[in-house]
């Protein structure tokens, strides 16, 4: 298949070229830079810069500029890892639990796994009696087979940028 060809078959959502990518390992790294801040560090002038930024946005490839946050610095010192195991697989179960989890404040990611685990969770919370309260909202939203939680003693890496990959040869 030649290069159009491939280009054709994608959708324009992947379709990034060099400059799309350095754009977005520039605003991963501090997406408060302004456009002219962003372009010089990409190659572009202002108004392309914010052009591909604009159509990054319009394709769903950035979904939203946030601050970063120091949960620490917050009262949010401990970092916990609840696996769920579910004895209920079923669609109308799996929306009751997401929508509920989902509805949690604590819970900063939840993932359905596959292996040994159903679900997986990140919660953060201020100290163990936060969590036990969380843990009793857990446990009371739907019927759960088993819940196991991991504390997390030390945090030795934590990354918000994703590895942008290079663009593939074909």
């Amino acid at each position: 298949m030649t290069d159009i060809a491939v280009q054709a078959a994608e959708p324009a959502s992947r379709r990034l070229d060099a400059i799309d990518r350095k754009i977005l390992t520039v605003l991963q790294d501090d997406a408060s830079l302004s456009v002219a801040e962003i372009g010089d560090r990409v190659g572009l002038s202002s108004t392309p810069c914010w052009k591909r930024i604009q159509r990054l946005e319009a394709d769903g490839i950035i979904l939203r500029r946030v601050a970063l946050v120091d949960q620490n610095k917050i009262g949010l010192g401990i970092s916990v890892f609840v696996s769920v195991e579910s004895g209920d697989h079923s669609d109308a179960w799996l929306k009751k639990f997401a929508d509920a989890v989902s509805a949690m404040p604590e819970v900063m990611e939840f993932y359905r796994m596959a292996g040994d685990v159903d679900y997986m969770l990140r919660v953060v919370v201020a100290d163990m009696q936060s969590y036990d309260i969380f843990y009793k909202k857990l446990i009371s939203a739907v019927p759960l087979k088993n819940v196991t939680s991991r504390f997390a003693m030390e945090k030795i890496k934590s990354v918000t940028a994703l590895p942008v990959p290079a663009a593939s040869a074909a």
